[in-house]
């Protein structure tokens, strides 16, 4: 009976170390195939988490002050904008927040009724092209993070690499969520129901959200076949891969830059 039992333990062992091998090589086939990955040098880690931490800690800010302090946006999707645009703009974000967007507290309900005047005039025409790209960026930004991690999760490939599962997915959320977010900003604007508010919001923003992630793709494709390649890829849960993902988010915001021009000028996109 020892000897039984001896067996079966070790049989068991040997089921949980198959089982574990299989979740590995699903990470791997996120690589390209690669059984190896990299450790990111521990400046880029140390920056990396400065970075992210400093995002983080803008974006509570500029959340706290806008649900908890009461500074509510006049367009409510503004709300979840600033505080999404924080996590790669970081402290930049919190500025032009604090300078250009942030309403008095109260602004909202006295817009409402009609004694309050729209304060986005007389401010720099940039900064109003720079409000309309984290507009777009936020959508995008939430997309991204959204397909990033549940691509990983899944370990999903596309023609055996995760890049291209991963452009595919995060496109197609970021324009969902790109399209929602302008949907939530120009129907209450021009009083639309759903299916003629959702088609507007199409119109304004598919343009520039496909330019902000061409702009990221872009990167993500440096990062995948320049910064870290196969076989010692940089994977998803470092804190390495988001602050490169900052910064092509960055990347993207320039890029969807005079999309958003081009929007304004023809009349297409209306500027909040």
């Amino acid at each position: 009976m020892v000897e039984e039992y001896d067996r079966r333990r070790r049989g068991n062992s040997s089921l949980l170390a198959a089982g574990s091998q299989t979740r590995r090589a699903a990470r791997v086939r996120l690589s390209g195939g690669s059984s190896l990955t990299s450790l990111p040098p521990t400046w880029l880690t140390v920056v990396a988490w400065i970075s992210i931490g400093t995002a983080l800690i803008a974006g509570g800010v500029i959340g706290f002050d806008i649900f908890v302090r009461g500074h509510r946006q006049t367009h409510g999707v503004m709300n979840a904008v600033y505080p999404i645009t924080a996590l790669y703009l970081g402290p930049l974000a919190l500025l032009l927040y604090w300078r250009w967007g942030r309403k008095d507290a109260g602004t909202h309900e006295m817009m409402a009724m009609g004694q309050v005047a729209h304060r986005g005039h007389g401010r720099p025409r940039w900064v109003t092209i720079a409000i309309e790209v984290f507009h777009c960026g936020s959508g995008c930004v939430l997309g991204d993070l959204i397909g990033e991690w549940t691509i990983y999760a899944l370990a999903l490939t596309v023609a055996g690499r995760a890049l291209y599962a991963e452009y595919i997915g995060d496109y197609i959320l970021a324009i969902s969520f790109g399209i929602v977010f302008q949907y939530f900003a120009i129907a209450p604007m021009l009083g639309l129901g759903v299916r003629e508010g959702l088609k507007r919001a199409a119109q304004a923003d598919f343009i520039a959200l496909t330019a902000f992630e061409i702009g990221l793709f872009g990167w993500m494709a440096l990062m995948a076949s320049v910064f870290f390649p196969a076989p010692h890829p940089l994977m998803v849960n470092s804190a390495a891969y988001w602050f490169l993902m900052q910064i092509g988010m960055i990347v993207g915001f320039v890029t969807s830059w005079p999309a958003n021009v081009w929007l304004l000028n023809r009349g297409i996109k209306l500027a909040m």
